[in-house]
């Protein structure tokens, strides 16, 4: 990995979903940084800098396309590796989302917790 200790941004308006994604990634030695909406996100994102972000869709003040889109507008932004996890799976969306430059799509139904923070430690350790 780039870091000794990996850095994620999660980032969803489900705040119990946050906590316990957080506690996970914690547990497993993964510093976390959180936000509850994406004009959040992209102020923690730019700030922070971490390696990798799990991005839900569907948010108050800005959804996850936006932040998608301010992200790829940025140097930065266009190289960090960023996950959707979202309960949105139909067919538009998931077009939608293959435009915007993230490099996967997540289902939460489809995944338990512990398979998310398995999935992104895999693509931390590829990134290195």
């Amino acid at each position: 990995m780039s870091k000794e200790n990996p850095t994620v941004l999660i980032v969803d308006d489900e705040e119990s979903l946050v906590h316990v994604l957080a506690r996970k990634f914690t547990d497993e030695g993964v510093t976390v940084y959180t936000a509850m909406n994406g004009r959040e996100a992209l102020a923690v994102a730019f700030e922070k800098h971490p390696d990798i972000i799990l991005l839900d869709i569907m948010m108050p003040e800005m959804d996850g396309f936006d932040v998608m889109h301010a992200l790829q507008a940025d140097e930065w932004g266009k190289t960090v590796p960023v996950i959707f996890l979202t309960n949105s799976s139909s067919i538009e969306t998931v077009a939608k989302a293959v435009t915007t430059g993230m490099s996967e799509f997540l289902i939460k139904t489809d995944m338990r917790l512990d398979q998310v923070v398995s999935h992104v430690r895999d693509r931390l350790a590829r990134q290195s």
